[in-house]
């Protein structure tokens, strides 16, 4: 790839995926959820009106420079971590040990969105930066031990490489079943879609970390969960769907992955903060761990 077409990319990538993950894949999940509820439900490029209505706002009330930039860090960390995951042959970041890197940037978009909030000294804000982390900390175990299975086999510490790898053989679901297993499980709580919707809870928090937020505050936060969710969805598509030749097809493979969170998020009421963690290190963990064992087995022979 030429610096000129990287540049390109680097530039137009997170913005296409802000526009497919807030705009379609909002609106779609807006739309079934409503038919399962036997409701019309919104039209599917409502998100699109909400944003614009959100950024056109003049007053945003801001409390500091850690609440504004805090924000701020937590979009650059997604913009970079979309970078370096290979979507349809496209990866302008690429290099050995992404995974590596794609681990600490999903940290630091987590505390961005926690310095943020934290700045506004709103309680309800707090309570729900508070149960985002302790979330992460139960979801982290067995997403943790899904990458460590992936690097024991293929050997690498680069996505590209897992991914060339897949095609070249059998993609990840087939060969690691026990991982795939798990990563869908704990997928609608990496996405905090229900039943792992309790950092935004409104009945609760408030909707927690967003509660200080308007106009185009609001609006960053809408774009930093909209990257957040394509961040997940497109690695698991690389991990255990071996990617995609083009575009296209690895947007289709995210858009069947999407499908399924949403089914889930439908239908399930929400968790406790205790019930969320004893989820994810009981059945998820024991996938994983499995997973990890299947790994080192299948290398050893």
């Amino acid at each position: 790839m030429n610096i000129g077409l990287q540049i390109a990319w680097m530039i137009s990538l997170p913005i296409v995926m802000i526009l497919v993950v807030a705009v379609l894949y909002t609106g779609i999940s807006l739309k079934i959820t409503a038919r399962i509820d036997r409701r019309y439900g919104p039209p599917i490029y409502q998100p699109v009106i909400d944003l614009v209505k959100l950024v056109s706002l003049k007053r945003n009330a801001s409390h500091g420079p850690v609440f504004d930039w805090g924000l701020v860090a937590a979009i650059a960390g997604s913009s970079v971590i979309l970078l370096m995951i290979p979507m349809g042959g496209i990866h302008p970041l690429g290099a050995s040990g992404d995974l590596l890197v794609i681990l600490y940037l999903m940290l630091l978009t987590s505390v961005g969105v926690a310095l943020s909030a934290g700045a506004s000294e709103n309680p309800n804000a707090s309570m729900g930066v508070a149960r985002k982390l302790m979330l992460g900390l139960g979801y982290e175990v067995p997403f943790l031990l899904i990458l460590l299975a992936m690097m024991t086999y293929y050997h690498t510490t680069s996505l590209a490489a897992i991914v060339a790898a897949q095609r070249a053989g059998l993609i990840g679901v087939l060969r690691f079943p026990l991982s795939a297993i798990a990563a869908l499980l704990i997928m609608p709580a990496m996405q905090g879609g229900r039943p792992f919707d309790l950092v935004t809870a409104p009945q609760e928090t408030a909707s927690g970390p967003m509660i200080e937020l308007g106009g185009k505050y609001l609006a960053l936060m809408v774009i930093e969960h909209s990257l957040h969710a394509a961040i997940v969805l497109a690695l698991f598509v690389d991990i255990f769907f071996g990617g995609a030749t083009n575009l296209g097809i690895f947007l289709l493979k995210m858009t069947g992955l999407f499908l399924v969170g949403v089914l889930i998020n439908a239908v399930y009421p929400r968790f406790r903060v205790e019930q969320a963690l004893r989820y994810c290190w009981r059945w998820p963990t024991w996938f994983a761990i499995g997973g990890l064992i299947m790994a080192m087995v299948l290398k050893g022979g």
